[in-house]
């Protein structure tokens, strides 16, 4: 299928996933941000030459923190929205920590509250946040994007978390997105699931396409590499956008 053509400018909204963050590069203007010269919005904008380009998507960035800071950017002449946003709303980086000092029972708690979060505040937030949108850029193509699963399972890792507590997190992951995906198609968007793109480039995977846990870069950790963005994130928006 032939790329649509985008009339008016594009505009990137979103957290980590959208900003960057992990890629390396990073923009001087927007550093704090961890907006990354090789994120996907800014290989599809240098691809699709739009009309404008405005890359709002910000490292932490919650649904909230987009709907408070972002959202200035959108106008009627906008003509396509990427939004990447709900992991830092359910605290993923908190679960991730609980699994992996917590044993079974805990991050199976852990889990456990993450999921009624994303089922229920965050939904709602969700809903704010794409009818501002939409009233901000009644004309924009919106396209929402998931994220991908974290662990390869029975893979290269030898140490770390056990596969049971890799494949709840990857359980997680896909309620996470199914949440993303009912909100985001209730209001007319595109849902685009990367989960498929990253298959075999998951952490623990001989090719990955995620950072690991670092504690020397603790912010690029379980975020994707340029290679993730490059190979992941910008080929599936390209179909969609």
């Amino acid at each position: 299928m032939a790329p649509r053509t985008v009339t008016g400018g594009y505009v990137a909204l979103g957290d980590s996933y959208s900003s960057g963050a992990g890629a390396g590069d990073y923009l001087d203007s927007g550093k704090e941000c961890k907006r990354s010269s090789r994120a996907f919005p800014v290989l599809w904008a240098e691809a699709h030459a739009p009309a404008s380009f405005t890359f709002a998507a910000c490292n932490g960035a919650g649904a909230d923190d987009v709907l408070a800071d972002q959202l200035g950017h959108l106008s009627p002449r906008t003509g396509l929205v990427t939004l990447t946003v709900g992991g830092s709303d359910t605290g993923f980086v908190s679960v991730i920590a609980k699994c992996a000092l917590g044993g079974t029972d805990g991050c199976l708690s852990a889990v456990s509250r993450a999921r009624t979060t994303m089922d229920g505040s965050l939904a709602s937030s969700l809903d704010r946040l794409y009818s501002a949108i939409r009233d901000r850029a009644p004309a924009a193509r919106v396209v929402v994007l998931g994220y991908p699963h974290l662990y390869h399972l029975q893979g290269a890792c030898a140490l770390g978390l056990p596969d049971g507590e890799r494949a709840t997190l990857n359980d997680a992951v896909d309620h996470l997105n199914a949440v993303i995906a009912r909100r985001a198609t209730a209001h007319g968007f595109v849902f685009a699931d990367v989960t498929a793109a990253f298959a075999g480039h998951e952490i623990c995977s001989s090719r990955p396409w995620l950072h690991g846990v670092d504690v020397l870069a603790i912010t690029e950790s379980y975020h994707p590499t340029a290679p993730g963005q490059s190979l992941g994130y910008l080929p599936v928006l390209s179909r969609v956008s």
